[in-house]
């Protein structure tokens, strides 16, 4: 009679789930995208207006808020930056005379981010040379089917690991 192996115990690793060709080539995909985006769109920015990328979503973001305002919170979140490292970014900020801090009015618990009138004129100024190389580097290559299937895709890939199965299918 054969050995049967074991079932692995509690606690025992579990065999990974290896890649196949497909999965391995949307894999790859994805993190070449990932590392050779960002220099791409943040190469003109920094050059013309010397602004990292996350900064000038920062900026572009208080810049859409009602009132050029939004709680530090709210801001990570909409960046998909940390507090920690958002509260770095807006510091330097504040310093360059773009961004002010203060309690928010309506509960002092939270900080509010508030674009001044210059930072405001930076975005303004930034703001064309930031489409220009997101048309370039992102959506003109693509057609309108790949332009929705890339923001279906993005949409599911956004979602918080807490959020899966919840989403809709």
């Amino acid at each position: 009679m054969a050995a049967v192996d074991p079932e692995p115990g509690p606690g025992a690793p579990e065999e990974p789930r290896w890649l196949d060709a497909a999965e391995k080539e949307a894999w790859t995909g994805l993190i070449s995208l990932a590392l050779l985006m960002p220099g791409r769109l943040e190469a003109p920015l920094h050059q013309e207006h010397g602004l990292t990328l996350f900064e000038y979503m920062t900026l572009s973001q208080i810049s859409e808020a009602p009132g050029r305002a939004i709680r530090m919170s709210e801001l990570a979140y909409v960046t998909n930056g940390s507090l920690s490292r958002l509260s770095n970014v807006v510091k330097r900020l504040e310093r360059r005379g773009w961004v002010t801090r203060s309690p928010d009015p309506a509960d002092g618990r939270y900080t509010l981010a508030s674009l001044t009138d210059d930072g405001y004129e930076l975005v303004v100024a930034a703001a064309p040379v930031h489409l220009r190389a997101v048309r370039e580097h992102v959506l003109d290559p693509l057609n309108k089917a790949d332009r929705q299937a890339l923001a279906r895709i993005a949409a599911k890939l956004r979602t918080r690991p807490s959020d899966y199965g919840r989403e809709a299918h």
